[in-house]
C-alpha cells in the first residue's frame, strides 16, 4: 500500500484538525496538507514525467514544506531520497547521481545546480512558484505494492562511499506498527516536534502521527534549540519527539539553568548513539518519566530494540542500572540474536556481533548486490555492532565494529575524513578517530604523516576538509606523527591511536 493512504485517510477523518505548524503558527490543516501534497504529486508527473519507482530527492533544512514534498513524492508513486542538510553539495551531489533522481527540492540551488547530472531537474522552493490553488490534483495515490521501494536513505559505509538502504512500503509499514506496539502510543492530541532532522530518524518517525491525525510541529529556529523547545513545549502540550543523546544533554544543562521541569512533554524517544547511565538518570529526574530508548540502523530503521518508560524509571528491580545502560528488548517485528564470526550464538554475557531478522529489514543496498550479500545473510542483517544479551533478553552494546563516530547524533565515518585529507599534497597517510566530548558525545581527531618536512597548518587542512566534505566531519584537533602503528598485514592500528590519545 502506497504510504500517501494513510495521509488520505487522516485529512477525509479529522480534515479540518490542524496538521503542520511552524513553531505555534498553524500552515496547514489535514485537508490543506493532503491536498498540498496531491498537487505536487500531479506537478511532479506533468512537469518532470516522474513516474512510479522513479527517485526524487529532497536536499533541504526542516521546514513544514519537507512533509508536504515527502508524500507529494509518495503520492505519485516515487520513491524518496531524504539527503542530510549539512552534507557538502558534492556529497549531496553524489547521492543525486548514484540514486538516478528525477528531480531534487532544495532550499537556495547555486552551490548544487553546478554539479548535478544534466538528467536530474532542480526545484529551488526559495525560487519557485508555490503550488497554488488552481493547480491540478492527483485524485488518489498512485497504488503501489509492499516490495516497492520508497524511501532511500544513504548512510556511508567503511569504504567511504555511501550506500542506498533500499526500505519498502512494507518496511515502513512494519516500522510504523512496531511503533504503537514496543515504544509508545500515539494520541490525536499529540504535537510531534521535529527538531533532528526529517531526512533521519525523526522523519521516519511522521508516519504514526500522520496516521492518528497528529500536530508536525517545527521550531522557529529549524532545528535544536534548548531554551526554544522549554518555552514552546509548554505552549503546545503533549509534545513527542525524537532526540540524540546529546540533544537531551543540552537540553538538560539549559533546564538545570531555567528551571524547566518537563511541562508539556509527553514522550521524549532517545536514539541514534550512546547515552551515558549518568546523563538518562539526571534527565529522568529533571523531566520525569517521559523517555523511551531505541536501538536501530537505517538498515532496520528504528527497530532493533527499545527500553520502555517502565524499565527507565524503574528502581525496584535490583537490575535496573544494568536495565538503564542496556538498549532494552527486541522489538516484536525482529529476532536479534549475538553471535562469533561463524554464526553461533553466544552464551548470555558473552559479547559477540548483533544480527536481526524481520520484516523492517531493508530490501538491500542500491545497486549494490556485493554489499547486500556481505551484510543480509541467510536472511539475517549483520549490523557491524558488537553487543552482548542477558537472560532476560536485554541487550548492551559493547563497541562498534565499524568504526563510526557519532558526533550530536549523527554518524561520521573516518574513511570519509581520511579520503579528503589524503588528497592534500602535504599529507603521505592519515587516521582518523573519535574523541569523547562532553558536549557532541564524540569529535573527530586525525592522526597525520606529513609528506614532506614542512608540516601543514591546521588551517590549511580545515580549508582543505571544508572544500570537499561538509564542515561537521572535519577533524577538531590534528596531531602529526611520524608513523601509524600498524600489524603485519599493513592496517593501522586504531586501538593504539586511541590509547595514545587517551594519554595526551
Amino acid at each position: 500500500m502506497n504510504l500517501a493512504e494513510w495521509l488520505v485517510r487522516t485529512a477525509r477523518r479529522q480534515p479540518e484538525a490542524p496538521a503542520l505548524l511552524s513553531g505555534e503558527e498553524l500552515v496547514a490543516t489535514y485537508c490543506e496538507f493532503a491536498t498540498r501534497a496531491a498537487r505536487i504529486g500531479a506537478w511532479l508527473q506533468t512537469r518532470h514525467n516522474v513516474r512510479p519507482g522513479d527517485r526524487v530527492a529532497i536536499f533541504m533544512k526542516n521546514t513544514p514544506a519537507y512533509l508536504e514534498l515527502l508524500y507529494g513524492i509518495w503520492f505519485c508513486g516515487a520513491a524518496a531520497v531524504p539527503i542530510n542538510a549539512k552534507l557538502h553539495p558534492r556529497e549531496a551531489a553524489f547521492i543525486i547521481d548514484d540514486s538516478g533522481s528525477r528531480v531534487v527540492f532544495v532550499s537556495g540551488a547555486d552551490e548544487v545546480r553546478p554539479l548535478l547530472p544534466s538528467t536530474c531537474a532542480i526545484c529551488d522552493l526559495a525560487a519557485e512558484p508555490a503550488f497554488d490553488a488552481d493547480a491540478a490534483a492527483l485524485l488518489a495515490p498512485v497504488p503501489r505494492a509492499g516490495g516497492d521501494l520508497a524511501w532511500l536513505f544513504y548512510t556511508s559505509g567503511t569504504t567511504g562511499k555511501p550506500k542506498g538502504v533500499m526500505l519498502t512500503n512494507a518496511n515502513l509499514h512494519a516500522m510504523t506498527y512496531a511503533y504503537f506496539v514496543d515504544v509508545d502510543d500515539v494520541l490525536a492530541e499529540d504535537a510531534a516536534v521535529y527538531a533532528a532532522p526529517l531526512s533521519h530518524g525523526a522523519g521516519l518517525y511522521n508516519f504514526m502521527h500522520v496516521l492518528r491525525g497528529s500536530r508536525h510541529v517545527i521550531p522557529a529556529s529549524g532545528g535544536f534549540d534548548a531554551v526554544e523547545l522549554s518555552e514552546l513545549a509548554p505552549r503546545l502540550g503533549n509534545v513527542t519527539m525524537f532526540a540524540a543523546p546529546t540533544m537531551i544533554s543540552r537540553w538538560l544543562t539549559a533546564a538545570r539553568q531555567s528551571g524547566y521541569a518537563g511541562e508539556g512533554l509527553r514522550t521524549i524517544v532517545y536514539g541514534g548513539g550512546p547515552m551515558y547511565l549518568a546523563d538518562i538518570e539526571a534527565a529522568t529526574a529533571q523531566f520525569g518519566a517521559r523517555f523511551v530508548q531505541i536501538y536501530g540502523q537505517g538498515e532496520c530503521p528504528m527497530t532493533l530494540t527499545s527500553l520502555s518508560r517502565t524499565d527507565i524509571v524503574d528502581r525496584q528491580n535490583p537490575r535496573w542500572r544494568e536495565r538503564l545502560a542496556s538498549v532494552g528488548r527486541a522489538q516484536s517485528c525482529v529476532s536479534i540474536r549475538v553471535v562469533g564470526a561463524n554464526g553461533e550464538d553466544m552464551a548470555p554475557g558473552e559479547i559477540g556481533e548483533i544480527i536481526a531478522a524481520g520484516s523492517p529489514v531493508m530490501k538491500g543496498y542500491w545497486n549494490n548486490p556485493d554489499a547486500t550479500a556481505q551484510s543480509i545473510r541467510d536472511g539475517w542483517l549483520w549490523t557491524g555492532d558488537m553487543g552482548s544479551l542477558d537472560e532476560d533478553g536485554y541487550l548492551t552494546l559493547r563497541d562498534r565494529s565499524k568504526d563510526v563516530i557519532i558526533s550530536g547524533g549523527t554518524n561520521i565515518y573516518p574513511r570519509e575524513v581520511e579520503e579528503a585529507l589524503l588528497t592534500h599534497p602535504g599529507v603521505a597517510e592519515v587516521s582518523v578517530i573519535g574523541r569523547p566530548n562532553a558536549e557532541w558525545g564524540e569529535e573527530v581527531v586525525a592522526f597525520v604523516v606529513a609528506s614532506g618536512t614542512d608540516l601543514p597548518g591546521t588551517s590549511e587542512l580545515d580549508a582543505h576538509c571544508r572544500s570537499l566534505i561538509a564542515g561537521f566531519k572535519r577533524p577538531k584537533a590534528y596531531f602529526f606523527e611520524t608513523s601509524l602503528p600498524k600489524n603485519n598485514y599493513g592496517k593501522v592500528l586504531k586501538t593504539e591511536l586511541r590509547e595514545k590519545l587517551s594519554g595526551l
